[in-house]
């Protein structure tokens, strides 16, 4: 079966801003997008992570990267303060060869982050 690169979307709320809760939030959304696309992490070509700015403990790279991700490209940044926008949110980004169409990609929101994409289930 011939692959090709797709992108899925995801996101999740962080229940406080600390290392921990950071970490197991972005392996718990990262873990959800492989699980629903039926990939595995040898299908990962890169993820690339950003999180609201009153999260500040830690990397959202961190907590995958210690749960089989060693050798995938990983990356985080910032994203822009925009008045009244939800708090605590980690945003990921993941490049992956997939079969599936770019209509059979299954975007995973997560938490408080399911307002953000209420158009999926």
């Amino acid at each position: 079966m011939s692959t090709t690169v797709r992108a899925v979307r995801g996101a999740i709320s962080c229940d406080a801003d600390t290392i921990e809760a950071i970490n197991a939030a972005s392996l718990e959304v990262t873990k959800a997008m492989l699980t629903r696309n039926d990939l595995a992490i040898d299908d990962v070509i890169s993820i690339f992570f950003t999180n609201t700015p009153d999260l500040v403990s830690g990397f959202p790279a961190t907590g995958v990267r210690l749960a089989g991700f060693e050798d995938v490209p990983l990356m985080c940044a910032s994203e822009i303060a925009v008045p009244g926008s939800m708090p605590r949110i980690i945003r990921v980004l993941m490049h992956v060869h997939s079969p599936r169409r770019r209509d059979e990609i299954k975007h995973v929101f997560l938490g408080e982050a399911k307002a953000l994409r209420s158009d999926l289930d």
